[in-house]
């Protein structure tokens, strides 16, 4: 038997079955999302789910030809491919449009694609192959300025030139491999002790509104100051969410059926097929759909830890955890703030929001590490 059959026997299948369900589950709540009661089959290009379907296959084909890359080519060409994308993601806000504000989408015709998407997955990639040199190990905050660069690096590039707060965040989902490998937990309490002192100096109006106005826009600030309770908005800003809310409650324990959701239906939430798209779940599944849905994505990400335990090397380890944080980050912070527990920031639910760029982001992230995963057989010889 040759390494390439060795490693397609060790491929986590598991995980895969685990993906393919979540998206296809996701796949049919976008056309529950979007139906009404003249909408043209779920397989019409006409339809958003027509469109997801496409996406979905198009993963399912990126997934498998990146089972066949050597799993060492990441690590060789990993600097370069960072570099690559860091010019696209300067070059990419001169060339193209506003949507909604940001300016963060490459337009190929009939395609968009969103090139933040992407960076997450080699961001990753880079920062396995520095944390995980022979000679490196984590013992003072000084062995952390180079990590942090290379995440805040896109970062940075993404909130300020790119206008994409909710996609920037993400990127703080890399603390969590640096985490794994030896960070003080202290880092941790500070930022957190950082946000809390944040949060009370903006409830409380300590700052003058010019500051404040500086460093957030408009609609981000009115944003937080319906989440703390300082302006109640109904019908303007808190929009999203109060409808959301009432969504989600009107599901009851059960649900309201596939395909029979009213506020689904009339069009009451908006970004209902990709931000909101959990409130669809709650309206037509219920509780019991939704915590169905929470279940198996818990199932999901400790499969992935577990992945990551097993891994035999520091650059597969560090990449493992930081596909977890991605997808643990994602999770968190669209469901909350769907349940109105979070600011609204934009932030696809994983493998389930429609758009392609979200799905395929997710689909390199995992199997790449899939295939990282499948190797490790042959490193334990």
């Amino acid at each position: 038997m040759n390494k390439r059959e060795n490693i397609f026997s060790a491929i986590d299948w598991v995980t895969i079955l685990l993906f393919v369900l979540l998206a296809l589950f996701g796949w049919l709540n976008i056309y529950g999302a979007c139906y009404d009661f003249e909408q043209s089959g779920i397989f019409s290009f006409s339809h958003r789910a027509g469109k997801q379907f496409v996406w979905l296959m198009t993963a399912l084909l990126l997934g498998g030809s990146l089972l066949l890359i050597d799993e060492r080519v990441w690590d060789v060409l990993g600097y370069w491919l960072y570099g690559a994308m860091i010019v696209l993601l300067i070059i990419t806000p001169f060339v193209t449009r506003d949507i909604k504000g940001s300016y963060s989408w490459l337009t190929f015709g009939p395609i968009s694609l969103q090139p933040a998407e992407f960076a997450k997955c080699l961001t990753a990639i880079v920062l396995a192959k520095y944390m995980g040199r022979y000679d490196y190990t984590i013992r003072s905050w000084r062995d952390l300025v180079v990590p942090m660069a290379l995440v805040l690096l896109p970062m940075v590039i993404i909130m300020v030139l790119q206008k994409e707060t909710g996609s920037a965040l993400i990127f703080l989902a890399f603390l969590l491999p640096m985490f794994r490998q030896g960070m003080s937990g202290k880092i941790f309490i500070i930022g957190a002790a950082i946000i809390l002192i944040g949060i009370l100096v903006f409830r409380l109006e300590i700052l003058p509104d010019q500051w404040i106005d500086k460093a957030l826009a408009p609609h981000q600030r009115q944003r937080i100051e319906v989440l703390l309770g300082m302006r109640d908005d109904p019908h303007g800003v808190g929009y999203n969410v109060n409808q959301s809310i009432i969504a989600i409650g009107s599901g009851g324990f059960a649900g309201k059926g596939y395909l029979r959701g009213t506020q689904t239906k009339l069009k009451f939430v908006p970004e209902q097929s990709t931000d909101f798209i959990f409130c669809t779940i709650g309206e037509e599944w219920g509780f019991l759909g939704s915590a169905a849905v929470l279940l198996l994505y818990m199932v999901f990400l400790l499969r992935l830890v577990m992945i990551a335990e097993r891994q035999r090397d520091t650059f597969s380890r560090v990449y493992a955890y930081s596909v977890v944080g991605v997808f643990l980050m994602h999770l968190t912070i669209n469901v909350g703030m769907v349940l109105g527990l979070l600011p609204v920031i934009g932030i696809p639910l994983p493998l389930f929001s429609y758009g392609g760029s979200s799905l395929w982001g997710f689909t390199i992230l995992l199997f790449i590490l899939l295939r990282m995963d499948a190797a490790r057989i042959n490193k334990l010889r």
